[in-house]
């Protein structure tokens, strides 16, 4: 391929920021493939993309000592396969210039459309916002995703293309990294390409996760594979030849083809049915492909008629599909020679479907293909991911939520109206509700299975019959959350419980601050919108409601409020209330309240403190860093949100240690020492530890934190001091 030839459709605009040596090997290989289904404009695009990469991320360079461009390349190699269009392509090529390079999304925009931008966009992280964790980073990228992915399904093709690449060449990384990549894939992106039907993709990214996890075990069951393949080649021969022979003998023109399990489906299996490597018998299988439906119908008697069935080893996927338009029928019978094997029957048009899953539209378009009807599957589960979503009460419950509704295991059971609905194995009548509905969900009062009423967390099987009945004054109870399996049922449980229980405590909460407000000294109090303004702001509260809230779940004291409200109306008519003469009270918005400051910690004024609610002592004041105070962090509801108050009269007791040598006049020039700050000794105390040295501990009274670091600073400056602290607990 002749790549000069192509340049020559290169934007002048372009042209002029490129740099004219930027590599042009890596492209060569992708070019010549490209040619074999787009036409040259096509081609001349992605190579000018190729050009605008190489530049964006010149001098980056991969964990493997190559240049960075190689990546997308390959990425978009990849894609080929798929036989995706152009646009998806370059998108590849780009796919990290916004998230890697100081690149914007709107200069992708402007050389390559608005269509490509967008793709690229959906693919890159978010890296300019801070999270609270990785694994809420995690789940907000993954949402960005999803919500890409629904408007444009070639966003997740791009995205598993990338993973693939990175899995290839995860050896790179460090030994934690490959571990936390490799767990990431096993759970989200292998489950994913599964269930858009891309099965070559999936079991490649199950294999080099399990690889990255477990190395042993991998590397002892592939040995495995290879021992076995070699004794038993000849008996798989010979069973497909038995195959082949007795489908010719039918009149059935069919194409057999022997294939072997994954490593990592094995491995599966070992662990589900307890047993070793060499007590599997069903790794080899055999893929028939014929013409029409009615023949993988008489193929299917044809194999049961030669080798035994074993019961309950059978599943119609053509006349049930699976959620992403996957058909076949697998059995699994006893072959000749006590082998046991699985036997796939599918059409010419099935095969493609589950070789490509959702991009079967892209490698074969034709109108009689069911690649569209997958796109429409796989779209219509993003939508309901993203329902699942916009209920969930945090980032790490919506990942949650998102890895449950990955399950690849699923049951088939039938509404009343003879619809079928497909759930994950294990989904209880409850769950059924909320597929049918999240209404249906909300007001299930009861549900029929075969037309026998169950309980909710009745287990489904196969081809059950339900029914659900429901009733208006049945709502959502926390229990259900015990028995409820998907996603969506879980999801939309929480949103209500969370609904319900803030509108209640709302409720609760304005009548119990009405009835603070009329107790305090200031029965007479308007609220208005500047007070209530101003009350949030020094709460650090974005609206009424919220603080209302608050009140009625028990995270904030009534009186602590009211009189935070008769605060700013008193600051309004300060000549109602002189404040001259009073003494302001040490914890802002506490007047008029039991106080307590907690004895094992001392707290003064400068220190880090919060509040617990106590029976029989009001509020009790510790600092943050207080061991005591382990308990109650179990208790999040008995927590005060305290502060001190801007100007605090008063003295605090606190507790000081000095270290000195036992000698005459120390304790005198201590005492001094403390003295001259202006604070007063409350208690005095002489250890003599070994004759030489005395530990003397002191309670002294200090105004704030400032005050007690210049007495501590006199009392470190006395001869004979070795060391001197506050002392806690």
């Amino acid at each position: 391929m002749q790549i000069p030839a192509l340049r020559r459709k290169r934007p002048r605009s372009l042209a002029q920021r490129l740099s004219p040596t930027a590599p042009a090997k890596p492209a060569h290989a992708l070019c010549d493939v490209l040619k074999q289904y787009l036409d040259d404009d096509a081609v001349g695009e992605v190579y000018k993309a190729y050009l605008f990469g190489a530049q964006a991320h010149a001098g980056q360079h991969r964990r493997s000592g190559e240049p960075y461009i190689h990546h997308p390349v390959a990425v978009a190699e990849i894609l080929t396969d798929l036989k995706l269009d152009s646009r998806s392509i370059i998108a590849a090529i780009l796919h990290d210039v916004i998230e890697d390079t100081p690149t914007a999304k709107d200069e992708i925009e402007k050389e390559f459309g608005h269509e490509v931008a967008l793709l690229v966009d959906g693919v890159s992280k978010i890296g300019q916002i801070e999270f609270e964790s990785k694994e809420h980073a995690e789940a907000e990228n993954f949402r960005k995703m999803l919500m890409a992915m629904s408007k444009d399904i070639r966003v997740i093709l791009i995205k598993l293309a990338d993973r693939l690449h990175n899995m290839r060449t995860l050896d790179a990384l460090p030994l934690s990294k490959r571990r936390r990549v490799a767990r990431q894939t096993m759970d989200i992106y292998a489950p994913i390409a599964n269930r858009l039907g891309l099965y070559q993709w999936s079991r490649e990214l199950q294999d080099l996760s399990f690889k990255n996890l477990y190395p042993n075990r991998y590397r002892a069951i592939e040995a495995g594979i290879k021992k076995r393949q070699g004794n038993r080649k000849s008996v798989v021969k010979k069973l497909q030849s038995a195959i082949e022979a007795e489908l010719r003998s039918s009149g059935v023109e069919a194409e057999v083809l022997g294939r072997k399990k994954n490593v990592y489906s094995i491995y599966k299996k070992m662990v589900q049915k307890r047993k070793s490597f060499e007590e599997l018998q069903d790794i080899y299988g055999f893929r028939i492909i014929v013409g029409t439906m009615d023949d993988c119908y008489r193929v299917l008697g044809v194999i049961h008629n030669l080798y035994k069935p074993i019961p309950g080893r059978f599943r119609d996927y053509i006349a049930i599909p699976k959620a992403n338009g996957y058909q076949s029928l697998h059995t699994v019978v006893f072959g000749a020679f006590g082998e046991s094997l699985e036997v796939q029957i599918r059409t010419l048009d099935m095969n493609r479907i589950a070789e490509a899953g959702i991009a079967a539209h892209w490698i074969y378009k034709s109108e009689t293909m069911s690649g569209v009807k997958a796109q429409e599957l796989a779209r219509q589960w993003l939508l309901d991911l993203l329902d699942t979503q916009k209920q969930s009460g945090n980032p790490s419950e919506f990942l949650e939520h998102l890895k449950i509704d990955l399950f690849p295991d699923e049951v088939y059971v039938f509404t009343h109206h003879g619809d079928i609905k497909k759930l994950p194995r294990g989904a209880t009548a409850l769950d059924f509700a909320y597929a049918v509905h999240t209404d249906i969900g909300n007001q299930c009062a009861g549900v029929r299975v075969n037309r026998e009423l169950v309980s909710l967390p009745t287990v489904l099987n196969n081809g059950d019959h339900v029914e659900v009945i429901t009733s208006h004054s049945s709502r959502p109870t926390a229990s259900w959350l015990n028995y409820a399996v998907t996603g969506k049922a879980r999801a939309s449980i929480r949103h209500y419980l969370k609904k319900q229980q803030g509108h209640e405590a709302v409720k609760l909460g304005k009548r119990l601050l009405g009835h603070a407000i009329k107790s305090s000294p200031f029965r007479r109090i308007r609220l208005t919108n500047q007070i209530k303004k101003d009350v949030l702001n020094d709460l650090g509260l974005d609206s009424w409601d919220k603080l209302l809230e608050d009140l009625g779940s028990g995270k904030r004291l009534p009186a602590m409020v009211a009189n935070q409200v008769a605060a700013k109306r008193k600051k309004k008519k300060d000549d109602d209330v002189s404040s001259a003469s009073a003494t302001p009270f040490a914890i802002d918005g506490a007047e008029g309240m039991l106080l307590t400051f907690a004895r094992c910690c001392s707290p003064i004024p400068g220190d880090n403190i919060v509040g617990f609610l106590s029976a029989g002592r009001g509020i009790v004041v510790h600092t943050f860093d207080c061991r005591n105070i382990a308990e109650y962090r179990k208790h999040p509801d008995k927590w005060v949100h305290v502060n001190w108050a801007d100007r605090v009269q008063r003295n605090f007791p606190v507790n000081v240690r000095v270290d000195t040598e036992n000698k005459r006049g120390v304790l005198a020039n201590i005492a001094t020492a403390i003295a001259e700050q202006g604070s007063n000794i409350n208690y005095v105390n002489v250890e003599e530890r070994d004759g030489q040295i005395s530990t003397i501990r002191f309670t002294i009274e200090v105004k704030d934190r400032i005050n007690l670091a210049h007495i501590i600073k006199n009392i470190r400056n006395i001869p004979n001091v070795f060391r001197v602290a506050r002392a806690k607990g």
